[in-house]
C-alpha cells in the first residue's frame, strides 16, 4: 500500500505542476496578447498625436493667412506675388490706359 499510496501521490502531484503551468501558460499567452495590443494602440496614439500637431501648426498658418489676406494692405503683396506667376512662355500685361504702340512686339502687330 506504501508503494501504491506513493504513486498517487506522486500522480497527484505531477497533475498539480501540469494544471498549474497549463494556468500559467494560458495567463502568460494573454499578457503577451495584451502587451502587443497596448503596444499597437500605444504607435496609433502617438500618430494620432503627431497628425493632431501638424493640423494644428497648419490651421495656425491657415489663420495667418486668412487674417493676412482679410486687410487690403495684406491682400495687395499677395496679389502682386501671384500676378508675376507665369510660365515658360508667357509675359505679364498690365493694363492702365493705352500702352505705346513701339514698345510693342512686332510678331503681332497688325499694322505692318
Amino acid at each position: 500500500m506504501k508503494t501504491l499510496g506513493r504513486v498517487f501521490r506522486l500522480t497527484g502531484r505531477v497533475a498539480l505542476l501540469g494544471v498549474t503551468l497549463g494556468v500559467l501558460a494560458v495567463v502568460a499567452i494573454q499578457f503577451e496578447g495584451i502587451v502587443v495590443k497596448n503596444v499597437a494602440v500605444a504607435a496609433e496614439l502617438r500618430a494620432s498625436s503627431d497628425r493632431i500637431a501638424a493640423l494644428s501648426a497648419r490651421e495656425v498658418r491657415q489663420r495667418r493667412t486668412i487674417a493676412r489676406l482679410a486687410s487690403p494692405l495684406g491682400a495687395i503683396p499677395e496679389i502682386h506675388d501671384e500676378l508675376r506667376l507665369v510660365g515658360s512662355n508667357e509675359e505679364i500685361i498690365y493694363v492702365r490706359g493705352m500702352a505705346d504702340r513701339s514698345s510693342m512686339p512686332r510678331d503681332w502687330d497688325d499694322s505692318q
